[in-house]
């Protein structure tokens, strides 16, 4: 399914995805989750796409999340079975997920992978680090979009879903993405946002068994 939606502003997160969602029926409701915006409520912000979305339409229950400052393609349940029918499809990983990113530097390959396990860095949270001993196993497929400016438009398959993969991989080729304040270093508070959007996905619908194929494409 291809749409269209109004562009997020980090500085004023709009209702637009809420008013109007992606798709939405009695069981499923996808949305186009804008940067800057958390997926569930958190200890101190409590503003969140859970609580946008509860407070329209009622139950709303988290099959999968997005950072907070990645944009993009976010499904929720909206009963109990739809919720453990496709987060089965999740752990299987019969789903299809496809990121699109910039980041620093040229990379002058056409695609590459990284297969480095994650764990959580404890005293750095909500860092994640690279750990060959205690780390969850990881991998990224990436093919090259084209240089921007000095930078490189990157199209990013994850594998596995671990926190902050894709943020973190990327930082280990030597090519972290452009707005990321967590692994970018210094200067990346300086741009405008995280360049990290969640562009495709395919799920079976919990109800029918019909494949559903969501596109939206970036919007920096």
């Amino acid at each position: 399914m291809n749409t269209n939606t109004s562009p997020a502003s980090f500085e004023h997160i709009p209702n637009d995805s809420f008013r109007s969602p992606l798709y939405m029926d009695d069981y499923i409701v996808v949305i186009n989750k804008p940067p800057g915006l958390l997926s569930v409520p958190g200890r101190v912000i409590k503003d969140s796409c859970v609580s946008r979305l509860s407070e329209r339409y009622g139950e709303i229950l988290v099959i999968h999340r997005l950072d907070q400052d990645t944009s993009g393609i976010l499904v929720f349940a909206r009963d109990k079975v739809s919720l453990n029918t496709v987060q089965r499809q999740f752990e299987a990983q019969t789903t299809r997920k496809v990121y699109e990113a910039v980041v620093k530097g040229e990379i002058n390959a056409s695609h590459g992978c990284v297969n480095l396990p994650i764990i959580v860095d404890w005293p750095n949270r909500p860092l994640q680090m690279i750990s060959h001993t205690d780390g969850r196993y990881a991998l990224t497929r990436w093919k090259n979009l084209g240089l921007e400016s000095g930078n490189t438009r990157v199209e990013l398959h994850p594998k596995t879903g671990r926190s902050h993969q894709l943020r973190i991989h990327m930082q280990q080729i030597g090519h972290p993405i452009v707005g990321d304040t967590l692994y970018a270093g210094v200067g990346a508070e300086l741009e405008p946002r995280l360049c990290l959007h969640a562009r495709e996905l395919d799920i079976d619908h919990p109800h029918t068994g019909e494949r559903m194929e969501f596109v939206l494409p970036a919007e920096f």
